[in-house]
């Protein structure tokens, strides 16, 4: 594949580029999409369906994480330098170097419901970028012509380095790139099938390679009973708010949430659900998955259908009845309400879920010994624990983490959105008593980049 080639072809002299060149290329690419901006909103809201306003706030987000990587280039080395030391025990210590350098070209799959900031210039072309890593992605097929215009864009932006982007199309095409010997990571946002059968195809190839897969969470969320009762109203809006937010087509999605069985908030959600208008989904395959996910959740023994609204649905299910197909995803705004007696109860079921991408806790400050228990449960099942507010907002920035415990990511230990995700595509490298003339300028005496690093 040709594009695999001119893939190969650039890695090395990209991944050598100082950190103020590969930051200049990239902050072009976020300029040049900004001009283009109507132009490609147009053609993506024929597409997608997501309509100008949230297409223009997404193509505002990716612009600013491509120029927030970008920012991170200069910072990702990880410089470690241990000067020789003849009295080390148990013997002399040599002098040590290390830093991080690039794996070498990523192959991104595009994603269904970000067709801008998880697409052809998203979080993880930005991130993989930012390592000094050229990009192939393979375009998603909900939205071809957005991909191959955002593309054409990108290549006139980057000039002489148009070979660190590459797009290829269609499902055959995508697995005969990950198969392609010169990929030596890739990166994935979709569902749990497709997913799962790309990262078996990455594992057996005959030189594997790390497969950084986002997959699927329903994002618990925890009210606690004084939360539940002092703020009732405020709660189910705001939850109502969440689950519908962009038609329930986030992965962040809060589609679980456990609550007592007394109170007004279950049916308070339920009341607010009920005046959600209908929204398009992002297309037709998706739309049918959802009901059929809908009416497959609506036969399992003990769950209630308590909406079926024209923008919403919502179910119920008391904890002792709780099942784990409750917890598989159904991509929509569908929701479960678990109707709970006593909270410690609440922690082994907890427990038992699978990984999550959030969870979240709802309670009063004098509920803290009860937050206390649940902490490290919640720590346990996922990568983002918030305290109040709601999940479906993921912030671009340096704390963020947004992967979580198998099947949330098949890579915990990344994220996928901030700048901690340009670690993904990094390997760390050590040398050992090397000329500082002849080393990487990351780990010269003078320092040309003027990177951080730490000695010992």
């Amino acid at each position: 594949m040709k594009e695999m080639a001119k893939a190969a072809e650039i890695a090395g002299e990209w991944a050598s580029t100082s950190p103020e060149t590969r930051a200049g290329v990239i902050t072009g690419v976020a300029d040049a999409l900004d001009a283009a901006g109507p132009f490609l909103i147009e053609i993506a809201d024929a597409e997608t369906r997501l309509g100008t306003e949230r297409l223009t706030g997404e193509l505002a987000r990716t612009t600013f994480q491509l120029r927030r990587l970008a920012a991170e280039s200069g910072l990702s080395y990880d410089v470690r330098i241990d000067r020789a030391d003849p009295s080390w025990p148990p013997g002399p210590r040599p002098d040590l170097r290390r830093y991080r350098t690039a794996v070498g070209p990523v192959l991104v799959f595009a994603a269904s419901n970000f067709p801008f900031a998880f697409s052809v210039a998203g979080g993880d072309t930005a991130s993989a970028w930012a390592a000094g890593c050229p990009v192939v992605v393979k375009a998603h097929p909900g939205h071809p012509e957005l991909s191959r215009r955002t593309a054409s864009v990108i290549e006139e932006a980057l000039g002489s380095w148009s070979a660190i982007l590459g797009l290829v199309e269609g499902e055959a095409a995508g697995v005969e790139a990950l198969r392609h010997p010169a990929i030596a990571a890739a990166a994935f946002t979709g569902s749990v099938a497709g997913g799962l059968a790309l990262a078996r195809i990455a594992a057996d190839r005959p030189v594997p390679i790390p497969f950084h897969g986002e997959l699927g969470s329903v994002n618990p969320v925890i009210v606690l009973p004084g939360a539940a009762e002092a703020n009732a109203g405020e709660l189910a809006a705001g939850y109502a708010g969440s689950l519908t937010l962009g038609n329930g087509q986030f992965c962040t999605n809060p589609g679980l949430v456990f609550a007592p069985s007394s109170g007004p908030f279950a049916d308070l959600v339920a009341e607010r659900l009920r005046e959600i208008p209908a929204a398009p989904f992002l297309n037709d395959r998706i739309e049918s998955g959802f009901e059929a996910g809908a009416d497959r959740l609506a036969s399992v023994p003990g769950v209630r259908e308590v909406v079926r609204g024209a923008g919403a649905r919502l179910f119920e299910i008391d904890l002792e009845d709780f099942v784990p197909e409750v917890a598989e995803e159904c991509f929509g705004p569908l929701g479960v309400v678990v109707r709970y007696s006593r909270l410690p109860d609440v922690l082994p079921v907890l427990s038992a879920l699978p990984g999550q991408l959030t969870t979240t806790v709802h309670a009063l400050p004098e509920e803290a010994a009860d937050v206390e228990a649940l902490r490290p449960v919640l720590a346990d099942r996922s990568g983002r624990i918030l305290w109040g507010g709601w999940p479906t907002g993921v912030a671009v920035t340096a704390a963020m983490q947004h992967g979580g415990p198998f099947p949330a990511t098949t890579s915990p230990a990344t994220t996928s959105v901030g700048t901690a995700a340009v670690e993904r595509f990094l390997r760390p490298v050590s040398y050992q008593d090397w000329p500082s003339h002849l080393l990487p300028e990351p780990l010269r005496d003078d320092n040309p980049w003027g990177v951080p690093q730490r000695f010992s």
